[in-house]
């Protein structure tokens, strides 16, 4: 109660003679202010409710993870896996080239060490994902500088795939980022080291827009809810937000003091989420507004550890997720339009360190147990990918349309051609109660490609560039082997079909005229 006091003056003297000291004390009290009760309550504790505040992750049992697997040691920063109401696809290790598993979600244990492999890349394959329309389509890129589009059969591979139904090329470095566009069918985004960003018009398997506004590698690219932008994060230390068609960029935030790794729209709220390092080399997010990157809204910093932050953001609950590369846990906070901005709801905890986390599209939820989330964790060291599922507690066993609301389906917007065009719509919403399985009717076809240049802005993609680093050099030195291994081969049967026809003559000629 001291300080509801206007002032407490105490003011002693203390007096020393020579029989004994004396003390003598003087308070002076002043009267109490009047405290309105507005006042009072600015005291109390900013307290949020929240359906989500106790969101609790559950891992799922040991014959429902995938054993068995070897998954990838790369170093690059990327998941390394992908997941769809369908399959599960997990980048593994391999030599010689590179090469991915597709297994359906349904055959969890432990897994065969001679399962089919999708296996057509020269390179190690640095990221995949799945197509959101058409769910045995899966993208894939590679340090062979090529993307590849795939068609999983219908319950999985029998065999090694090494033909891919299209192959693209245009990058002239390895590319290490693809992502799709969350309304328009048929169109991917790809990220080089060339430090472009390709448009491709997958209809007719050709870039149709190059975006070159970059000074280093492309770390990550997000889209806004209709795909109208693309937010990018960069090894130049700066984020960008672009409108693709054009190529022009809209913002630009130089992060001098929050170094951005990675960067995420959240949904229709018009703000970007980051994850990088501070100045002081702790992991740290900052919220910014997308229309004004001049400086971020709020900076929060997590923690001293030194591996990247993942984030994954949910619309339908607005939930952000952090994840962290080499430790096992996930955070969970809950976004809001006043501040505070971001509200800490709880953390995951698991003492094995990830490499990457896959995530379950919405409709490929368990709607019946108040699932919002599922991740599925990569775990190198036990060749090991453990699902996790985010629950919201309920006593009820009725769907929960509070925590469900209308989500993006599987049906596109638009067609590949109308974006392009220049117009935008917001994704077909569809709703999960009594659960969501309503099966794709779209196919997709590979157009006829005919060998020639790929020229987009003027610019050849596919003319001869220069190795820069000694891998690149290897990797040009043994593709020209494999090229003239295969041109060698075709020498050696062509010169069996040539003997073979010069005796088929000499036979001709050396057999008996009819009479």
């Amino acid at each position: 109660m001291m300080s509801l006091w206007n002032a407490v003056d105490v003011v002693t003297w203390m007096c020393f003679s020579l029989d004994r000291p004396a003390f003598y004390f003087k308070i002076q009290i002043s009267t109490p202010p009047i405290i309105s009760h507005s006042q009072q309550m600015s005291w109390c504790p900013q307290y949020r409710s929240s359906k989500f505040r106790n969101v609790y992750g559950k891992v799922a049992n040991r014959e429902h993870c995938f054993e068995g697997i070897p998954i990838t040691k790369n170093v690059h920063d990327n998941h390394f896996c992908a997941v769809n109401a369908k399959f599960l696809a997990i980048v593994t290790e391999s030599a010689g080239g590179g090469s991915f598993l597709v297994i359906p979600v349904e055959q969890t244990g432990r897994i065969d060490p001679h399962y089919p492999k999708v296996c057509g890349h020269q390179g190690n394959v640095l990221d995949i994902k799945w197509n959101p329309f058409i769910d045995n389509i899966i993208a894939s890129c590679s340090e062979d500088t090529s993307v590849r589009i795939w068609e999983i059969p219908e319950g999985g591979l029998k065999r090694n795939m090494t033909e891919a139904i299209l192959e693209l090329y245009g990058h002239s470095r390895r590319v290490g980022l693809i992502e799709w566009h969350p309304t328009g069918n048929n169109i991917l985004f790809s990220a080089g080291y060339d430090y472009k960003i390709l448009i491709w018009n997958l209809d007719i398997g050709e870039p149709v827009k190059m975006i070159d506004c970059h000074s280093d590698v492309i770390l990550c690219m997000s889209f806004n809810t209709d795909g109208s932008l693309v937010a990018t994060s960069c090894k130049d230390k700066k984020l960008r937000v672009i409108e693709p068609r054009s190529g022009r960029v809209l913002q630009e935030a130089n992060c001098k003091n929050h170094k951005v790794n990675r960067v995420v729209f959240l949904g229709n709220m018009k703000r970007l989420l980051t994850t990088g390092v501070s100045r002081w080399n702790t992991r740290q997010i900052a919220l910014w507004d997308q229309e004004d990157l001049s400086m971020p809204m709020t900076e929060e910093e997590i923690d001293g550890l030194s591996g990247l932050l993942f984030p994954f953001y949910d619309a339908d609950t607005h939930m952000l997720y952090l994840a962290g590369k080499g430790d096992g846990n996930i955070r969970y906070y809950e976004m809001g339009t006043e501040k505070p901005y971001l509200q800490y709801l709880l953390e995951f905890r698991s003492p094995a360190p990830q490499k990457g986390l896959g995530v379950m599209p919405k409709h490929g939820l368990d709607v019946s147990a108040c699932e919002v989330f599922r991740f599925y964790k990569l775990f190198t060291l036990k060749g090991l990918i453990e699902p996790v599922s985010m629950i919201v507690p309920r006593r009820s066993e009725t769907y929960q349309e509070d925590i469900y609301p209308m989500t993006p389906g599987m049906e596109p917007a638009l067609s590949a051609g109308e974006w392009l065009s220049g117009i935008n719509r917001d994704p077909v919403l569809v709703s999960l109660k009594e659960g969501y399985k309503k099966p794709s009717n779209l196919v997709f076809k590979a157009p006829v490609k005919e060998k020639r240049s790929v020229v987009v802005n003027g610019i050849d993609l596919l003319e001869n560039v220069p190795p820069r680093t000694e891998n690149e050099l290897l990797r040009v030195f043994f593709r020209q082997q494999d090229e003239l291994r295969r041109l060698k081969d075709e020498l050696s049967r062509k010169d069996v079909k040539i003997q073979q026809l010069e005796l088929e003559l000499k036979n001709l000629k050396n057999s008996p005229k009819p009479m």
